[in-house]
């Protein structure tokens, strides 16, 4: 039977890739009166209104990317949960042109249409709660809506064995949301997603002092029941995803395994509140069934670990904040062709987004990481145009050097990092490549490089079971979402793609079969400002 289940999910994953004489399965053209509302809400629940923190000067940006170097860890209360959301799902603006008007958000969405839903499962906080309880996020209002409220001797069940003062964030997906505009590939969007948001609670948890840790051994229905996902209502299913324990300390010893009993028990609380529809009618673009396909199992996994952990290299800091950083970011619409950056510049980025051991936001995922990065260098100084590869985990680099059989002999750039496993395939100019691989978007070539983020694909499906599937897509989602924040501290801008022609990028990487597959792409230069949009506060 996981055999049959696994061969589907290939088969999904076959299916939705884009091709040069055929995109994906997809609407092919956008029904506005069907769009669904960006907001859920779920009436009659109470609402606890959340302070707006403004971004302060500290801490600063790099300092969360230092183990060690994180400030004291925060109490725990209506303050500082506020400024948790605040600086992970929350509004970052409005935008408007002429008569249409929608909103930004601190986390990166596919098309900006946001089917990430955040919750807090918590026990009783200073000026927060008095009881345990389990709450929605609503985005619009910063606040949070009271789903359930429920006995003090559960949450102890809960929450047993791990430090004094934790609490959890849960996020779920809503598919619909992106089916909508993208059809079949919508899956693949939705778990980009969930990473990015994985990613900014991270880091927002960082600023705060907290450290974080995805709980992967609760299963997906048991998330659902702990969530208040499982409900029946009328309007448009949401997946529980994943559930986030945030710590006060860093953990010094594994973290237990919430037995699946006290999970099932919410599933019969005093849930409160009704959701609201977000579309008229829908388009079945078979969401729910690779959805069922990849739900995990309740239970501990045992994941692979690094062989040799990685190092970091350690670049001057720099006095910019984490706050602004995280507040500020934006997509790029269009980039410039000309920015240039420095050889540092992009070896800091890349170097970020390595998984190295104490250090978020990938302290947060217990398996090793299983995506590696596919540059095209366009314009940095001092390293010259060409193809790239950062080997994130360093055990793979005889496997990738095999399986990539159109790079010439390995070698690093100029002034890169001993530690970096950075490694130059060809010097060439692949600015054309960039563009015609992404979907035939100028962005991909116009700025200083773009990247393809290509993962171990058969090897970790087999291992564990489908359910991996889409924590190959979070995992992604950390990375870009790591990536927005580094573009912004350096003074730029970077966009996630995910239009883009997969196997014709395997193609110019001479891979073939399943072993290693490109999931997501990602640009980053200069952008170019659209002066016709105005922009307004995110709350008044």
């Amino acid at each position: 039977m996981a055999s049959d289940v696994l061969d589907s999910v290939f088969a999904y994953h076959q299916s939705s890739k884009h091709r040069f004489e055929a995109f994906a399965p997809g609407p092919g053209y956008l029904d506005w009166a069907t769009q669904p509302d960006p907001f859920r809400r779920y009436a009659g629940a109470r609402l606890i209104t959340l302070e707006q923190v403004p971004p302060t000067a500290a801490p600063l940006f790099d300092s969360i990317f230092t183990p060690g170097s994180l400030p004291a860890a925060s109490a725990v209360n209506h303050h500082t949960i506020s400024q948790l959301f605040f600086d992970s799902l929350a509004l970052s603006a409005w935008k408007s042109a002429g008569a249409n008007r929608w909103a930004l958000r601190v986390n990166a969405s596919s098309g900006n249409l946001h089917p990430t839903e955040g919750y807090l499962v918590c026990g009783p906080l200073a000026g927060l709660c008095e009881r345990p309880m389990v709450a929605h996020y609503a985005a619009q209002e910063h606040a949070l809506e009271v789903r359930a409220e429920f006995d003090p001797e559960l949450w102890k069940s809960l929450c047993a064995g791990f430090p004094p003062g934790t609490f959890f964030i849960g996020l779920g997906s809503i598919h619909w949301r992106e089916a909508w505009k993208y059809g079949q590939r919508a899956f693949r969007y939705c778990m980009h997603d969930a990473g990015h948001a994985l990613g900014a609670v991270s880091m927002a948890a960082a600023g705060l002092g907290w450290h974080t840790r995805l709980i992967d051994t609760v299963g997906t229905e048991q998330l659902a029941c702990l969530l208040g996902t499982s409900q029946v209502h009328a309007a448009e299913v949401e997946e529980p995803d994943m559930l986030i324990a945030c710590l006060p300390v860093r953990p010094s010893s594994p973290l237990p395994e919430i037995a699946a009993d006290s999970l099932s028990s919410f599933a019969a609380l005093d849930w409160q509140g009704r959701p609201n529809p977000l579309s008229p009618s829908h388009v079945d673009w078979g969401m729910a069934t690779i959805a069922t396909q990849v739900r995990k199992p309740h239970g501990t996994c045992v994941y692979e670990s690094f062989v040799s952990p990685l190092q970091s290299w350690s670049p001057p800091p720099r006095t910019v904040a984490l706050r602004r950083v995280i507040r500020q970011r934006r997509s790029a619409v269009a980039m410039d062709g000309e920015t240039r950056i420095s050889s540092t510049t992009f070896y800091r980025m890349l170097d970020r987004t390595l998984a190295v051991p104490g250090r978020a936001p990938f302290d947060t995922l217990p398996w090793k990481s299983h995506l590696h990065l596919a540059l095209m260098v366009h314009r940095v100084d001092g390293v010259p145009p060409g193809l790239y590869l950062l080997v994130r985990d360093p055990a793979q680099r005889e496997i990738l050097d095999q399986a990539l059989t159109e790079a010439d002999p390995w070698h690093q750039p100029p002034g890169c990092p001993p530690t970096l496993p950075l490694y130059c395939l060809i010097e060439r100019d692949t600015r054309n490549a960039a563009r015609e691989i992404a979907c035939r978007q100028d962005i991909a070539s116009d700025g200083c490089f773009s990247l393809a983020m290509l993962a171990e694909f058969d090897a970790p499906l087999h291992r564990y079971g489908p359910w991996f599937y889409p924590r190959l897509y979070w995992e992604a989602g950390v990375i870009g979402q790591l990536l927005y924040l580094e573009a912004e501290a350096a003074g730029i801008r970077s966009t996630g793609i995910g239009c883009y022609f997969d196997d014709p990028m395997h193609e110019v990487l001479g891979l073939s079969g399943r072993r290693f597959q490109d999931l997501y792409h990602f640009t980053v230069g200069g952008p170019v400002e659209d002066t016709r949009l105005t922009t307004q506060p995110a709350y008044r």
